[in-house]
């Protein structure tokens, strides 16, 4: 997929609030819960984390175990990869689980199942069907054979596509090889289950085709993740350089060029230490679907970028009762082109919107990003929102 999965453990600190699941599964596991106060000034409970595999992320997203990521520091660039990395994880779990739903409104509505449920009114598979885990894993554990036929049926003329493809370098011809056993294996037993129970029937063509044709749209959205993670990282660092500014301004007045210091390795390193010391952070958080009970919310991502101090903490109740006075409200491609001349990124950062903004229309995906400034503190949280449903 990326560097994400051939990555074994990631380095960042981490604050993985639970979703009401994830909550139990923990405490049940006799895993104590951390009350944490959210860049948004919420309390909310989960775990911390330092040093993870990037798999145990993607493991509880798909379980629905998390419900928000957040992670906040002085410094962004020396963490470029690993935060790419975490977000690319982000999003491709989520489109994994998108694509695993679809897949199963795909099947309940094939022909063959709606014979079965005309002819057998008390196993009915539908919308409503609910299935233990268990109960699915003893159905299926004499199926592996026929699972993997399945698998090897639905993917050979998959493959043949892709190899045939002239557009395709031979590097983004084994990419896109790997991408497609990656989204069959994450579905779900209960799609396994079906697609077992009329492998070889009347049916099972159609039920091949649909998740062929389903197959082939989430391959053209696999690009996005790595659009996303892009455009997070530029702001970012565009929140950490406004930093280092301000900060560069204080320990070094009297300075006519500030852009030479925070690009002098040494001097910028004491200004990272004393934004360290003051606390002064960039937030960025992944906001994750709406849990399993959300009806129409599952596919959905919300990526905040906050950039404040901690005054910002004691002042925020303030600030939001008089929102429509210290507020103001644009899109994102309205902030990058109100830039100051020489705050630097402008041009490359409106080039990755205009990316992430057509490679998103193209395939479906509903994309809005917006602006909010608050003059009284200074505070700018830029919000990107997708719907992958």
């Amino acid at each position: 997929m990326s560097a994400a999965e051939k990555k074994f453990m990631l380095d960042l600190p981490l604050k993985v609030i639970l979703t009401e699941d994830g909550a139990s599964h923990f405490i049940s596991n006799k895993k104590k819960l951390l009350r944490f106060k959210m860049a948004d000034n919420k309390e909310e409970y989960g775990i911390s984390l330092s040093h993870f595999s990037p798999m145990s992320i993607q493991n509880m997203i798909l379980v629905d175990y998390i419900s928000k990521i957040e992670i906040s520091m002085s410094e962004f660039v020396s963490h470029r990869q690993e935060i790419m990395d975490l977000s690319k994880i982000i999003v491709y779990s989520i489109l994994y689980k998108q694509f695993d739903r679809d897949i199963f409104d795909e099947l309940v509505q094939c022909d063959c199942v709606r014979r079965h449920n005309r002819t057998n009114p008390g196993q009915l598979i539908d919308d409503q069907t609910r299935m233990p885990d268990r109960q699915l894993r003893s159905q299926l554990a004499a199926k592996d054979n026929i699972i993997q036929q399945s698998r090897q049926t639905i993917l050979e003329p998959v493959w043949k596509s892709i190899m045939a493809n002239k557009d395709y370098s031979p590097e983004e011809k084994n990419v896109y090889l790997l991408m497609t056993e990656k989204f069959l294996n994450r579905l779900s037993l209960m799609n396994w289950f079906i697609i077992t129970k009329f492998f070889k029937t009347d049916g099972f063509e159609q039920i091949m085709s649909k998740i062929r044709q389903t197959l082939a749209e989430y391959m053209d959205k696999s690009k996005i993740p790595e659009y996303i993670s892009v455009m997070i990282m530029e702001l970012a660092l565009n929140s950490e350089n406004t930093n280092l500014r301000k900060e560069a301004k204080i320990l070094y007045k009297g300075i006519d060029n500030y852009e030479t210091l925070i690009y002098d390795p040494e001097i910028r390193a004491k200004i990272v230490q004393e934004m360290t010391r003051k606390h002064e952070l960039v937030f960025l958080s992944w906001k994750i679907g709406g849990g399993s009970a959300a009806i129409g919310k599952q596919g959905s991502l919300n990526i905040t970028l906050y950039n404040k101090d901690d005054e910002f903490q004691d002042v925020k109740e303030n600030i939001e009762s008089k929102m429509s006075a210290n507020t103001h409200k644009k899109s994102l491609i309205d902030f990058y082109r109100q830039m100051p001349e020489g705050e630097g990124g402008t041009d490359l950062g409106l080039y990755y919107l205009s990316y992430l903004e057509d490679a998103c229309k193209k395939v479906n995906v509903k994309f809005e990003s917006l602006v909010n400034q608050f003059t009284a503190s200074e505070l700018t949280v830029i919000s990107l929102k997708f719907d992958f449903s």
